[in-house]
């Protein structure tokens, strides 16, 4: 099997693993409470909050757990919007539905949603993101790498915008879904200007269940759930402990393997598979193309063919990615963030992520595989 789908979701490494089931094992007692069973897992929860917080140069308190990425982005946007005065949102046209289905949730409650449109290289520009704030805006929501592109937003200068036309505290809460960031680029919350930073684990060779929103001192949110008071009474529940200890020991692998160079041999493989597919496919693209990217997404356009046999056609050669095309394969209706670019229904997009497990020789071999599924799916349309 040759996976190239690291962007739905890694393969956790096998520490993290041996750190989650150390962690069930040994701390199965709850985090509250008061005996010293409780206290060792409260322990080993704050460990887990400060190798998180290691991974982005940042303090272990301003970690707050969630279930992972979806529930961090519902955080950010929900609980700052309400806890804001303005009823006003500004979000891109790429987000991912868990900020896109969060803002149209508050446009029901009776919010006004801006959605700011990319230009057809996918970037969003900065001048048009803060040209659409309002006096009463609430939140301005921007993700750092755009999940089907791969594309990098200009995070740091819409915030930098922000701060000259609406100096703290009246900015509106700028949060970031860097989901398909952290782990694989040099993530630093405070340098972005960020006021809360969306993170999952098994984005990053962790398990799934487990992920944190980076708040900045001083920034206010509503929880989503309350209960016992857990999260500094953002996030009411029981800590999933055992997935969180893996989380950090993720996150310290992933630390340790940028710090080796493993950005750079990733966007070179990357890079790699690219050329070989638009040499051994006709009529093959770049989906996008004169902008920055995240190191470990190929995403390529398939003019006249039709994404969801093409992936069958790869998953028969043992090759495993995704689709993303005007017809997404597990979605009625197209994709928003391929459809704000301007791609034509007849154009297929297959997303092919790579991670640090990703071999030349899986390059290779996903080249050729992906010459003879194109061949044949050509082969079966009918003739214009």
């Amino acid at each position: 099997m040759i996976y190239l789908d690291n962007a739905a979701s890694t393969p956790p490494a096998p520490e993290a693993l041996a750190a989650l089931a150390d962690a069930a094992r040994a701390h199965f007692a709850n985090p509250a409470s008061a005996h010293g069973a409780g206290a060792a897992a409260a322990r080993a929860l704050e460990a887990a909050r400060a190798e998180v917080a290691a991974g982005l140069d940042a303090e272990p308190a301003e970690i707050v757990f969630t279930s992972g990425g979806t529930e961090a982005d519902a955080l950010g946007v929900l609980g700052a919007a309400r806890a804001a005065r303005g009823r006003h949102l500004v979000v891109t046209a790429l987000e991912h539905p868990a900020v896109m289905r969060s803002a149209e949730a508050l446009a029901a409650e009776g919010y006004a949603l801006d959605v700011v449109p990319p230009g057809p290289d996918g970037v969003v520009s900065a001048e048009a993101v803060v040209t659409a704030v309002r006096p009463d805006t609430a939140v301005v929501a921007v993700m750092l790498v755009q999940n089907e592109l791969g594309t990098l937003q200009p995070v740091a200068d819409i915030a930098r915008r922000l701060d000259e036309r609406l100096p703290r505290p009246r900015r509106p809460h700028l949060h970031v879904d860097a989901v398909q960031a952290f782990g694989l680029l040099r993530l630093r919350p405070r340098a972005l200007g960020a006021d809360s930073v969306a993170l999952s684990a098994h984005k990053l060779h962790g398990p799934r269940g487990a992920g944190a929103l980076w708040l900045r001192a001083g920034a206010r949110l509503w929880p989503l759930a309350t209960g016992g008071g857990q999260e500094r009474g953002l996030r009411g529940g029981t800590e999933n402990l055992p997935a969180l200890v893996g989380f950090g020991r993720a996150v310290t692998l992933a630390r340790a393997a940028l710090e080796a160079g493993a950005a750079a041999a990733i966007a070179a493989r990357r890079d790699r598979l690219e050329a070989a597919a638009l040499a051994a496919v006709p009529g093959a693209r770049l989906t996008v193309a004169g902008a920055p990217r995240a190191p470990h997404i190929a995403s390529l356009a398939f003019p006249g063919l039709p994404a969801e046999p093409l992936l069958h056609a790869l998953e028969a050669r043992g090759v495993y990615a995704s689709a993303g095309s005007a017809c997404a394969s597990k979605t009625a209706g197209p994709s928003p963030a391929l459809k704000a670019i301007g791609l034509d229904d007849r154009t297929g997009v297959l997303r092919l992520s790579l991670s640090r497990d990703t071999t030349d020789a899986d390059v290779d071999g996903a080249a050729v595989a992906l010459a003879a599924a194109a061949a044949e799916i050509a082969a079966g349309l009918p003739r214009r």
